[in-house]
């Protein structure tokens, strides 16, 4: 199994869900109101006057054979609007409860 962290901007909402809900990925944790900042050329998502953007963030944990696909989704998603964005991470999950 494996642990996928998702942050993306708000603006994305409705396409993550409908990216879970379509990859059948029905077990996850979301946050709302996530603030941070790429580490390359992300600009703040601070929710403030000058930074008011903000970010959400979903955690599943998936199949092995799952996680290429749903990176391939994140990819495509990222894709379609740069400068929105949306990041994925991937661990390994060693034991769950």
């Amino acid at each position: 199994m494996k642990a996928v962290f998702i942050a993306f901007n708000q603006a994305n909402t409705e396409r993550v869900e409908y990216m879970l809900d379509r990859l059948d990925v029905r077990g996850y944790t979301w946050w709302n109101d996530v603030l941070g900042r790429g580490s390359v050329d992300g600009e703040p998502r601070m929710g403030t006057h000058t930074w008011p953007e903000i970010n959400s963030a979903v955690l599943t944990i998936v199949a092995d054979e799952q996680v290429d696909i749903l990176l391939e989704k994140v990819k495509k998603l990222d894709e379609v609007n740069k400068e929105v964005g949306v990041r994925a991470f991937v661990w390994d999950v060693l034991k769950s409860v």
